[in-house]
């Protein structure tokens, strides 16, 4: 055997220990570099979007969490119901909320957006009831309207001698004699709101239905039924508002000739600065948006992704937390902000639909 050979033989023993090394450590990094994206995907802050009516009363309950676990406060976004599920829906991982405040129930083409992005388990838990109201500051003109009467106020066109037109009425005065002689302007949620979604569903729709050439088309085209009532005017008379309650209530404020459409929960945390307008004859209260008297009544809802309680460590305990009796009861925190507790019956099945998180 040469020297040559003997050397490109302790050569290639030589390269081999080193190879091995390098695929070692190289298996080393590796394996590091996957624990350290797993750490990086946890997150300790929950993430909810959603609802402009939910967003004070999740944020209470957020404030109460952190404060009586230890563990950090949810970051609570006010997107809208529709914008809500849209990052919802997104996708699973810790870029994606892990809750959906709703002001409605979620739709058929969100639910297939969601499973399309792999978001295939989710958990719906009713939290209480809110009504959508009509509303003033306290120096407002007092008045009622029927559901008629506000399709007439707000709608972009109005059937006038059997056509539709463009919507005429310049002050409320010209709907009905009886109303206040003020210039209509409303004040209301944008496309992305729940609240607008149900305005349209339980007052506009049903005011567009006193007129029989309309009704007859919610059963042959209810796409024309539904935009002939719901598609709002622009010149003016009704502002889109956003998502942010608290600027309306200072504009109403500000503006005593004006109203505006908003969740209950707004006029029940500020009965001193502000009065409800009447409905059909009925007032917004407690017991009439249980009872469903009330037209425009509501349910209100929690979306979570159960995939998440892996994510974020405190879901399951915030989820808890929301669904006690000190939180949504009849006595809990969220009735003291304008909730409008569950029966007991619907008490028992949100404790029902929220059991899978206790103890994650």
């Amino acid at each position: 055997m040469t020297g040559r050979t003997i050397c490109r033989i302790i050569t290639g023993y030589v390269l081999g220990d080193e190879m091995r090394r390098t695929l070692a450590l190289a298996t080393l990094a590796a394996s590091m570099a996957l624990l350290t994206s797993h750490a990086a995907m946890a997150r300790d802050q929950i993430r909810i979007v959603g609802s402009s009516t939910i967003f004070p009363l999740t944020t209470k309950v957020a404030e109460h969490f952190a404060k009586t676990t230890g563990a950090p406060a949810p970051v609570v976004e006010s997107t809208g119901s529709g914008g809500g599920f849209k990052l919802f829906c997104g996708g699973i991982g810790a870029e994606f909320p892990d809750i959906v405040d709703a002001s409605r129930p979620i739709t058929g083409s969100e639910t297939a957006i969601c499973a399309a992005n792999s978001v295939r388990d989710i958990s719906e838990i009713k939290i209480g009831y809110d009504g959508i109201v009509m509303l003033g500051s306290r120096e407002a003109p007092g008045m009622e309207l029927t559901a008629r009467q506000l399709y007439l106020a707000l709608a972009r066109t109005v059937p006038v001698k059997g056509a539709s037109v463009p919507n005429p009425h310049e002050k409320w005065s010209d709907i009905d004699p009886s109303l206040p002689d003020l210039k209509i302007r409303v004040y209301g949620p944008p496309p992305t709101s729940g609240t607008r979604d149900l305005m349209g569903q339980l007052l506009l729709d049903q005011g567009c239905a006193t007129f029989s050439d309309i009704a007859s088309l919610e059963a042959t085209d209810p796409d024309s039924f539904r935009l002939l009532c719901r598609t709002l005017r622009e010149d003016g008379a009704y502002i889109e508002a956003g998502e942010n309650d608290r600027l309306v209530i200072s504009k109403l404020e500000k503006d005593p000739t004006s109203y505006g459409v908003m969740g209950f929960n707004n006029l029940e945390r500020n009965r001193e600065r502000l009065q409800g307008v009447p409905i059909n004859g009925i007032e917004p209260d407690y017991e009439t948006i249980l009872d469903g008297s009330y037209p425009a009544s509501r349910a209100l809802y929690l979306y979570v992704k159960d995939d998440h309680q892996q994510l974020v460590q405190s879901l399951g305990d915030f989820i808890s937390t929301y669904v006690s009796e000190a939180v949504i009861g009849e006595e809990g925190l969220l009735a003291d902000n304008g909730l409008v507790p569950l029966t007991n019956e619907e008490r028992a099945e949100t404790m029902t639909s929220a059991a899978k998180f206790a103890g994650n």
